[in-house]
């Protein structure tokens, strides 16, 4: 059995994949036959973004409060 060719994926093909199985609407298993990549992998990509989300929730909160209102 030949061992498949390592892949690249596309930023927007990650985020893709990782939203989809945030939204839980397939398991990880559905969605590792759907999108042909490894479960392991859909879990990686799915914990990369939502830490990355909070980084960017915490840093626009610090931002937010840093510079003044012009209301």
């Amino acid at each position: 059995m030949s061992r498949r060719a390592r892949r690249q994926h596309a930023p927007a093909f990650k985020a893709k994949v990782a939203l989809a199985a945030i939204k839980g609407e397939m398991t990880l298993a559905q969605l590792a036959e759907h999108f042909d990549i490894h479960p392991n992998q859909i879990t990686q990509w799915k914990s990369q973004l939502q830490e990355a989300a909070a980084r960017y929730l915490v840093l626009a909160a610090a931002t937010e409060r840093e510079s003044p209102r012009w209301t």
